[in-house]
C-alpha cells in the first residue's frame, strides 16, 4: 500500500515539475506574442496586462512595410543556408575519416576540434576585422559566413563522428567487396543511412547561423548585408523603442525555425539519441 502511495505521489510530483518547466520555457514566447499582437497604446500601459484586450496587427504591418527587414530575412537565409551547406559538405567527410580511419593523431584532432567549438568568439573579433578589411570582404556575406563556419564546423564534425561510429561497419565492408571505393561506400551507403544525424546537425547549424549576432553586428554595416539579428534592435528611435515591432520581428524569425524543428522532430530525436540506441 505504501509503495503504491509513493508511486502515485511520485507521478504527481513528476507531472507538476514538468508543467512548471514547460510554463517557464514557453512563457517568454507567449509574452513576446502578446507584445506583438496588441496596439501600441495597450503596449505602453503600466502595469502591463497579462491578457490582451484586443488583437492588433500594427506591429506586423510596420516590420513588413520596412524594406530593411525584408532584406534582412533574405540575408539571414543566404548566410545560414551557405553556412549549413559548407559545414555539412566538409564536416561529413571529415567526420567519416575520423570515425573510420585509424591514425595516431585521431584523438588529439578530435580534442582540438572540440576545443575550437568552445573558443570564445569575442577573442577573435579584432583580428578577423583587420584580416577581412585587408581582404576587402567587410560588409559582405563572406565576412559572416566564414566565422559562422569556423564555429559551426567543429560541432558538425563532433556530432557526425559520434553517429558514424555507431553505424554497422559490415555494410561498408560488403560495399567494398562489391568493388566500391571508400568514397563510393561513403556516399552510397553510409551517408543515406546517416540521414537522421545529418538532418539533426544541419538544423543545429542553420539555427546557429540564423541567430548569430556578434559577427553580424561587427562585419555588416548596412541593410544590404545585415541579417535579422542586427535589424531587430534597430526598430527604435532616439526617443522611443518600438517593442511591438521588435516582438513581431522576433516572432517572424522564430516561427519558421519552430516549424522546421517540429517537422523534423522524429529525425532530430533519432539523430541525437543514435549513439545510445544503435
Amino acid at each position: 500500500m505504501f509503495g503504491d502511495f509513493e508511486t502515485r505521489w511520485g507521478k504527481v510530483l513528476f507531472y507538476v515539475l514538468i508543467t512548471v518547466f514547460v510554463l517557464m520555457t514557453i512563457s517568454p514566447l507567449l509574452w513576446m506574442a502578446k507584445m506583438a499582437l496588441v496596439s501600441p497604446a495597450e503596449l505602453d500601459v503600466y502595469p502591463p496586462k497579462i491578457l490582451p484586450e484586443s488583437l492588433d496587427f500594427t506591429s506586423f504591418k510596420t516590420i513588413f512595410g520596412d524594406a530593411r527587414f525584408r532584406s534582412a530575412l533574405v540575408n539571414t537565409v543566404v548566410i545560414a543556408g551557405f553556412t549549413t551547406v559548407i559545414c555539412l559538405s566538409v564536416g561529413s567527410i571529415a567526420a567519416y575519416a575520423l570515425a573510420r580511419l585509424k591514425f595516431g593523431l585521431r584523438g588529439p584532432v578530435l580534442s582540438m576540434i572540440l576545443a575550437v567549438a568552445f573558443f570564445p568568439a569575442v577573442a577573435i573579433i579584432a583580428p578577423l576585422f583587420l584580416q577581412f578589411t585587408n581582404w576587402g570582404i567587410v560588409n559582405t556575406y563572406q565576412s559572416m559566413i566564414i566565422p559562422d563556419v569556423l564555429f559551426a564546423l567543429p560541432l558538425t564534425v563532433y556530432l557526425l563522428v559520434a553517429y558514424f561510429r555507431e553505424l554497422p561497419l559490415d555494410i561498408e565492408e560488403a560495399a567494398k567487396v562489391d568493388g566500391a571505393s571508400p568514397m563510393q561506400a561513403f556516399f552510397r551507403v553510409t551517408l543515406p543511412l546517416s540521414i537522421p544525424g545529418v538532418v539533426t546537425t544541419g538544423l543545429l547549424c542553420f539555427i546557429f547561423a540564423a541567430t548569430e549576432f556578434l559577427f553580424a553586428n561587427t562585419f555588416a554595416f548596412d541593410s544590404s548585408t545585415q541579417p535579422v539579428t542586427v535589424i531587430i534592435p534597430q526598430f527604435a528611435t532616439q526617443y522611443r523603442t518600438d517593442y511591438g515591432a521588435q516582438a513581431a520581428a522576433s516572432m517572424v524569425v522564430t516561427i519558421p525555425l519552430t516549424i522546421l524543428v517540429l517537422a523534423f522532430q522524429r529525425r532530430i530525436v533519432s539523430g541525437l539519441t543514435a549513439g545510445a540506441v544503435k
